[in-house]
């Protein structure tokens, strides 16, 4: 994975979008941003992986034009908006590749994390985040739940979404740790 700060210039969301800028590990550690490359090869680590985390349950989730059709363009709208989720999320990249971007907490600057087979990463709960996929348009990734499969984003709506308990906690946890 390759993480670098988002250049905010307009345009395509499935381009690079690198301002020069990386952002170290220490960085990413810091939002409580986790993450691994373990080779598609050898996915047995994934198991031990998820019951180090007390992960029960799993998926997998293929985007790609072909796929989703006339929907492709709106699903990636709606993968696109900042939002949060109550729960962490965990995607490994079995093929294909795609941007997660994460804000960084306190400076609100977008951190754009390039994800390819291979990648793990774990976005904690209560942090704002968007995903698109890169100009290849395709990605299969493997989807690791706590509980029950669920994808319940909570959209960024400042002040009413900054008030829910996992953003609070969130919050909390980045200013004990910085």
């Amino acid at each position: 994975m390759r993480a670098f700060y988002f250049d905010n210039i307009p345009g395509d969301q499935r381009l690079l979008h690198d301002s020069g800028n990386p952002a170290s590990d220490d960085i990413l550690k810091s939002i409580g941003l986790l993450h691994w490359h373990i080779p598609t090869n050898q996915q047995n680590q994934i198991d031990t992986f998820a019951e180090e985390r007390n992960y029960k349950n799993r998926d997998t989730i293929t985007i790609t034009k072909q796929g989703l059709g006339d929907l492709y363009e709106a699903k990636l709208k709606i993968f696109y908006e900042e939002h949060m989720h109550e729960d962490e999320e965990i995607r490994y990249i079995l093929e294909g590749s795609g941007f997660f971007d994460v804000r960084e907490h306190p400076t609100d600057s977008w951190i754009r994390c390039q994800l390819d087979a291979g990648d793990l990463l774990v976005v904690p709960a209560g942090i704002y985040h968007r995903f698109t996929l890169d100009e290849n348009n395709m990605i299969k990734a493997l989807r690791l739940f706590k509980d029950e499969p669920e994808w319940a984003p909570v959209l960024n709506r400042g002040d009413l979404t900054d008030v829910n308990p996992y953003r609070v906690n969130y919050l909390k946890s980045m200013a004990v740790s910085n």
